[in-house]
């Protein structure tokens, strides 16, 4: 490898695991299309994987990387970023977490003007300060470079001055008994402490996750006023919902698509199992 090649790999590792092309410019004091070129070097010997606007590294090290995360599910992740648009108004106050289907949202958010953005996550203040108006505010507390923001105590005292009036919030797994899991005890943790705040709670998740667990309770259901997904959850999950009062919204496929909510590739309604 070449010295530029070592130098971004070292510099990769440094900010755990993944970061964007212009991040590495910087640490790197060199063009963006420096940092391109030798992504794609890096990439064709196997050492990281390329995605939109940056890269990670690839092997055991980066199982959990913020990138890697970005390009699972990325269509679904989209279409139910598209979702959010209905229920977001220019003028909220909003909060959005580090889910990578949040840094979705928040693209989909430069659509709206005049917000005034609470969040823990690097990328999404990044994405949304000094655009259209928008106030954004990132949260103190301390940094966990695999994802991208902060959290602890200082994070969640933080967010509680702030009168949201909708709180966006990404899970690991959601369960048909416990409802929003994590991995991270901190993340579970500043997930309810949010949805205690918020005027409205709102959890997107992929459909997948309703198949996964993870060890860590997040908010209590009865803080969850909705469920946005992009395709019908189990119906063990639905009866949970309707139980717990929770509202659940499909983000549609684009038209045309064979795999749009609620249908199997040949266009019939879909009914998932237990």
């Amino acid at each position: 490898m070449s010295h530029r090649e070592l130098e971004l790999l070292e510099a990769l590792r440094r900010v755990g695991g993944s970061a964007r092309s212009g991040e590495l410019a910087k640490v790197l004091t060199v063009s963006e299309e420096t940092v391109r070129r030798t992504i794609k070097a890096l990439s064709k010997q196997g050492l990281v994987q390329r995605v939109h606007g940056g890269a990670y590294l690839v092997g055991p090290d980066a199982a959990d990387s913020f990138y890697r995360r970005m390009s699972e599910h990325a269509d679904e992740k989209q279409r139910i970023a598209a979702g959010i648009l209905p229920h977001v108004d220019d003028g909220m106050t909003v909060f959005l977490d580090v889910g990578s289907t949040t840094a979705f949202i928040a693209n989909e958010l430069r659509r709206r003007a005049n917000l005034t953005i609470v969040t823990n996550s690097i990328g999404v203040a990044q994405t949304l300060a000094n655009h259209n108006g928008n106030h954004v505010h990132f949260l103190g507390g301390e940094i966990q470079s695999n994802e991208r923001g902060t959290f602890g105590h200082v994070t969640e005292q933080q967010v509680q001055v702030f009168a949201l009036d909708i709180a966006i919030l990404s899970a690991d797994a959601f369960s048909a008994k416990h409802g929003a899991l994590y991995h991270s005890a901190t993340e579970a943790q500043l997930a309810a402490v949010v949805a205690d705040a918020a005027e409205r709670t709102m959890v997107v998740v992929t459909c997948p996750k309703f198949d996964d667990t993870a060890p860590h309770l997040g908010p209590a259901p009865g803080a969850i006023d909705l469920i946005l997904t992009d395709a019908p959850p189990p119906r063990k999950h639905r009866r949970s919902l309707e139980n717990w009062g929770v509202s659940l919204e499909v983000s549609p496929a684009p038209p045309g698509s064979t795999r749009e909510a609620g249908q199997d590739g040949k266009g019939r309604t879909a009914e998932p199992a237990d």
